[in-house]
């Protein structure tokens, strides 16, 4: 069969599987630890004070509920698309739909708020007060860097991911290791205990730092023996990364105790800056400049298969499943999604999506944990022996019940605007449910 004939036929079948657990783990490891561990800190404090850690054990709780339904759909599913693919197998092109456009929205808009604030502080680091033309010149460029090294091949976007997580580790690493001899044992004594609805409705505002996987297991289509690299490296991910939070978030609350709390968007630096001086603070400056970097390097890996697995199943035009014949890569989809990206990074800010991505986060893991219900009845399965969470249906209705109260949680916030997250997100969902309508009509009419 010609290369022509296998795209129209399966263009999956012309991506190279060349993802391995070690680059899938970092991929998740960067689109979940993206500039929000920089933030974390403080704001756990100011909800819970001392006791901040149990808002990550919480967390840690509800996302390891998802992550194993994650886990057991991956391993069943080895199409393009991630939480698309595993969801529109179980529930029917309509959800599936509906759970692609809230991943690439999300995605899009966080990269684009990502990108911005990259480029503001990389300014900053330097401390170079450029017009505002430089900025938007800087986004556009660098926007071009990774869109070229992504149209080269998954494997390049890969070694790219690996090595930015190994800059993106050192740091944080040695801020833990190093901050544990200027730690105050009076800093960590709990003043108060909160109570259960507490410390679950500061989870519901925080799960926005511990979410990333929607995003992070898209390129599902270029991984190799998806039913063992994908548990695996999800697990290897996610288990490194609470472990890393909790560290952070122990030896910043020891060095500066109740007063991390108002250390407003630099808590890590101010914590490295009054343990070793304004030398650290710098670095840690410069930490989060690399982190946001591998955020953005994970995510212009995984968004355009979303884009290319849309295209794939005719939710988009077709040439979004343009396959480049020397490097394999879905190139038009990858540049398609770079032009987006540098656009409302120049023209606009994230400020306004964060409203709701928690509340579409949280519908994403809904529709997850319903699908891995529906994918073990029918006993769907791709490469292998697929990976089956213990306990029967146990965890993903633990996990259905989980997010719905997360949601519940997030929406009753009135002081975090809960509200008008939820309008937002009716909103979008009726945006999406029409664009699917209009579709279907327009299928029924080419074939009539």
């Amino acid at each position: 069969m010609s290369l022509d004939a296998r795209a129209v036929a399966d263009p999956d079948a012309l991506l190279v599987r060349e993802l391995g657990v070690r680059q899938f783990a970092a991929n998740i490891f960067n689109y979940t630890v993206g500039s929000g561990i920089f933030l974390l800190p403080a704001t756990a404090v100011l909800a819970l004070g001392t006791a901040a850690p149990l808002a990550y054990v919480a967390c840690a709780v509800v996302i390891g509920l998802v992550v194993l339904c994650f886990a057991e759909n991956g391993s069943r599913v080895a199409a393009t698309g991630g939480s698309y693919a595993y969801v529109e197998a179980a529930m029917g092109p309509m959800f599936g739909f509906l759970a692609g456009c809230l991943i690439f929205t999300t995605g899009l808009f966080a990269a684009s708020g990502i990108l911005n604030g990259f480029v503001q502080s990389l300014l900053a680091l330097f401390d170079f007060a450029a017009p505002a033309w430089i900025a938007k010149l800087l986004i556009v460029l660098f926007v071009g860097a990774l869109v070229a090294i992504n149209l080269r091949g998954v494997r390049q976007g890969a070694r790219v991911l690996e090595a930015i997580t190994l800059f993106k580790l050192l740091p944080l690493l040695l801020f833990v290791a190093i901050g544990l001899f200027f730690v105050t044992p009076s800093n960590l004594a709990w003043t108060n205990v909160p109570d259960v609805g507490t410390v679950l409705g500061s989870a519901g505002i925080m799960i926005f730092a511990f979410s990333g996987i929607e995003g992070a297991t898209i390129p599902s289509g270029e991984i190799k023996n998806v039913s063992r690299t994908v548990p695996l490296a999800i697990f290897l991910a996610l288990g490194s990364i609470t472990a890393l939070y909790l560290a952070i978030q122990f030896v910043a609350l020891g060095i500066m105790g109740l007063d991390l709390a108002h250390t407003g968007r630099t808590p890590l630096a101010e914590a490295a800056g009054v343990a070793l001086g304004p030398s650290a603070r710098t670095i840690m400056i410069a930490a989060a400049v690399v982190s946001m970097f591998g955020y953005l390097t994970a995510n212009m890996l995984s968004e355009p298969r979303g884009l290319f697995a849309m295209s794939r199943d005719r939710f988009l035009p077709r040439v979004l499943t343009t396959v480049h014949p020397v490097f394999r890569t879905p190139n038009v989809a990858i540049v398609v999604y770079g032009t987006m990206v540098a656009f409302f990074a120049v023209v606009g800010t994230f400020e306004w999506l964060a409203r709701f991505s928690n509340l579409a986060a949280l519908s994403l893991y809904l529709l997850c944990a319903v699908s891995t219900l529906l994918l073990r009845r029918r006993d769907v399965r791709s490469d292998g022996e697929p990976f089956v969470i213990p306990g029967g249906p146990l965890v993903p209705v633990l996990a259905c019940i989980a997010v719905v109260w997360l949601g519940v949680a997030t929406v009753g916030n009135r002081a975090e605007g809960g509200i008008s997250q939820l309008y937002a997100l009716l909103v979008t969902f009726a945006i999406i449910f029409a664009l699917y309508g209009l579709r279907a009509l327009r299928l029924k009419g080419s074939d009539s």
